[in-house]
């Protein structure tokens, strides 16, 4: 074997596995931090002008106590929490032990400022940061139309 195809090949190898050290286990819809998982990010389409998106998901396997203090997407100029603890900040206390969700009818992340519409069966980068658990980039998807 050509030893200048066999370095890239470890070189590429080496710096997918650096990578995922370092952003955090992203499975399809699934994040495992060290203390907790996130599973399916999403969020309904939106209408040409929209000025916000609500962003739901589900957290479990919580083994330590945290909180979700940082939500960004491209997607958005910024984001806060809207519903029951709506506020200007993402701050969401993750209890250990149990399942936690945002969720439009409670508790949700809005995405705001958006800088275009948001189209089902799209998906779009995320970050996600926790104050124990670390910052995890992956995806959240639109999985349903604006009147589902």
């Amino acid at each position: 074997m050509n030893p200048s195809i066999e370095r890239r090949r470890l070189l590429s190898a080496g710096l997918a596995l650096g990578a995922s050290l370092v952003t955090g286990v992203a499975r399809g819809h699934e994040i495992l931090t060290s203390t907790l998982r996130v599973t399916h990010p999403w969020s309904r389409a939106t209408a040409p002008g929209a000025g916000f998106a609500v962003l739901c998901m589900k957290f479990d396997e919580v083994a330590l106590a945290d909180r979700l203090i940082l939500v960004e997407s491209p997607v958005a100029k910024g984001a806060d929490m809207g519903g029951a603890l709506a506020g200007p900040i993402v701050d969401f206390p993750i209890p250990a032990g149990q399942e936690t969700y945002l969720a439009e009818a409670q508790t949700y992340v809005r995405l705001v400022d958006l800088v275009h519409p948001l189209e089902v069966g799209r998906s779009y980068p995320l970050r996600l940061g926790f104050a124990k658990g670390g910052v995890y980039i992956t995806t959240f998807s639109i999985d349903r139309d604006l009147a589902a």
